[in-house]
């Protein structure tokens, strides 16, 4: 998936195996590659489709889509999926080399390509919808009228159109190449375009994918953070356990995401100046490669734990929908439902309400 060639007429050339004239042999990192992968991703798979299948199946049941936050937690639980859906596919490239065909190649490349951005640019979305419940509307009611809901659609085709941006250059140049005995499906620029034209694009990917949705989340988590250690009202236990979720989604983002940006970055210092002459540490590039892209898909299955079964409400839907199945099979098992703290911050006390209401009007950002 990180493969890139340039191609001239009569041969192509990968500059990552051109070391003082002679080939750097990476069977070693290609058999790694055969293990590692599919592991990783099976694993992936399965665990990110059970908790992003349960987010969709909940959200599109009975649970309202009351902000923007909830919209943005559907569109990246739908995301995930169709990211996780492409994993099986790299998994079998990982091992027996690409055998589906160069629009199979393009598409599945476009697929991961789009909606790994998405992700990102969609939980930066969420941190500043959460910022703007808080911070700047502190009352904690919600719009619903057809101006809001038209506004978080245009909010959503943005942030697609943007993700679909960044993947367009996998559905142009991502083709089936023959190399070591094997066909790969890689991304393979013509030598008209420059290295530092694929560098930009590296680095347009970095600043999208990473830098600005991390800036985003601290600045956004940053104030949030500073209201509600602020607030009045508010159990003490309560409002440090709010903390800490702010603390655990900013942490985890950049723990998943920070390793494979930093080599990323590495890559295209190299496609530009040519650093790694090296054959060992190119090859330790390309096993550094493989691990931290791994980590930071896992962040597909971390999401809806952080973004969706953290929220009070869609928690006690769940519960509710546990407590009836138990009850048509003759359970009778009492489900608690543990009262909601906003983090709208209502802090009249008048106004506090069970975290299970149906008509409620608040974020479902909620611990």
């Amino acid at each position: 998936m990180e493969d890139f060639y340039y191609e001239d007429e009569d041969y192509t050339l990968n500059i990552s195996y051109l070391y003082d004239y002679s080939i750097c042999d990476k069977e070693e990192v290609r058999s790694f590659g055969s293990v590692f992968l599919p592991v990783i991703y099976a694993v992936a798979l399965l665990v990110g489709l059970a908790g992003n299948g349960l987010v969709v199946a909940v959200y599109t049941s009975r649970l309202r889509l009351r902000t923007l936050t909830d919209v943005c937690i559907l569109n990246l639980a739908i995301s995930d999926i169709l990211l996780l859906f492409t994993l099986p596919f790299w998994a079998a490239d990982a091992v027996h080399g690409w055998m589906l065909g160069a629009a199979a190649c393009k598409l599945t490349s476009f697929l991961y390509s789009t909606n790994f951005s998405c992700g990102m640019l969609l939980l930066a979305c969420i941190s500043v919808d959460r910022y703007r419940a808080v911070v700047l509307n502190p009352t904690g009611r919600t719009g619903t009228g057809p101006k809001i809901r038209r506004q978080r659609l245009l909010v959503c085709v943005a942030l697609w159109a943007a993700a679909i941006f960044l993947g367009i250059p996998e559905l142009i140049f991502s083709t089936v190449k023959h190399s070591y005995h094997r066909m790969s499906c890689t991304a393979i620029y013509p030598v008209t375009m420059a290295r530092p034209a694929k560098a930009s694009l590296e680095l347009l990917e970095v600043i999208l994918r990473f830098l600005l949705p991390f800036l985003v989340m601290v600045v956004c988590y940053c104030c949030v953070w500073r209201v509600l250690s602020q607030a009045v009202g508010v159990r003490r236990d309560r409002k440090w356990r709010a903390l800490r979720v702010l603390l655990a989604v900013v942490a985890v983002f950049l723990l998943t995401q920070l390793p494979y940006n930093v080599v990323k970055l590495c890559r295209a210092m190299d496609i530009i100046y040519i650093l790694v002459t090296d054959c060992e540490v190119s090859k330790g590039l390309d096993h550094a490669i493989q691990i931290t892209e791994s980590l930071a898909l896992s962040h597909a299955c971390i999401n809806p734990v952080l973004y969706a079964f953290i929220g009070s409400s869609f928690r006690a839907h769940v519960l509710k929908v546990a407590k009836r199945l138990g009850q048509r099979f003759g359970h009778s098992r009492h489900v608690n439902e543990e009262p909601a703290m906003e983090i709208a911050l209502n802090t009249h006390t008048n106004r506090q309400s069970q975290s299970g209401s149906e008509d409620q009007d608040t974020t479902t950002f909620t611990i």
